[in-house]
């Protein structure tokens, strides 16, 4: 499916690469699903990816939450920027890497319902209008939504799926 257009298609895609990658991830062995990847990536397990997940709905939440209230949040996170972010997701996988998977699992699951709680309370041309809000500058809100749901589960399912083949 192309990148969302209207707040259907968010909320489908998103709700479909949500269960895409939640479904491989529950037809593994519970062996598999605690299994260490091959070398290569920083995200090292199932779990880690997820936490990356979870944590990145939860920086979207702040910002929202600062920009709607007439703030200017920190984005993507306060000291980093865009060109820092292998730095950023370091951070974030350190502070979640002695968390169980099935923690990390409800974190993922609980955040997402708070992002499509957001989508779903706004329209088309809330989400998708640029510059509508002072604080998404010449962006949309609904970038950064596709950034931390559909888009960003894809990418979770490839890196998962490749790592446990």
């Amino acid at each position: 499916m192309p990148r969302p257009k209207n707040k259907t298609d968010l909320l489908a895609l998103s709700t479909a690469n949500y269960e895409k990658l939640l479904d491989w991830i529950d037809a593994l062995s519970p062996e598999k699903q605690e299994k260490e990847f091959p070398p290569g990536t920083m995200n090292r397990n199932i779990g880690d990816v997820l936490a990356h997940l979870h944590h990145w709905h939860l920086m979207f939440l702040k910002w929202y939450d600062v920009g709607m209230s007439g703030g200017k949040p920190s984005i993507p996170a306060e000291g980093y920027n865009w060109r820092t972010l292998p730095a950023l997701n370091a951070s974030i996988w350190e502070k979640y890497r002695s968390i169980s998977l099935d923690d990390v699992r409800k974190r993922f699951h609980k955040t997402h319902l708070q992002v499509i709680d957001i989508v779903e309370k706004h329209t088309d041309d809330e989400l998708f209008e640029r510059k509508r809000y002072p604080w998404t500058g010449n962006n949309a809100v609904a970038g950064y939504l596709i950034g931390v749901l559909s888009s960003h589960y894809d990418w979770g399912f490839k890196l998962i799926k490749k790592a446990t083949k």
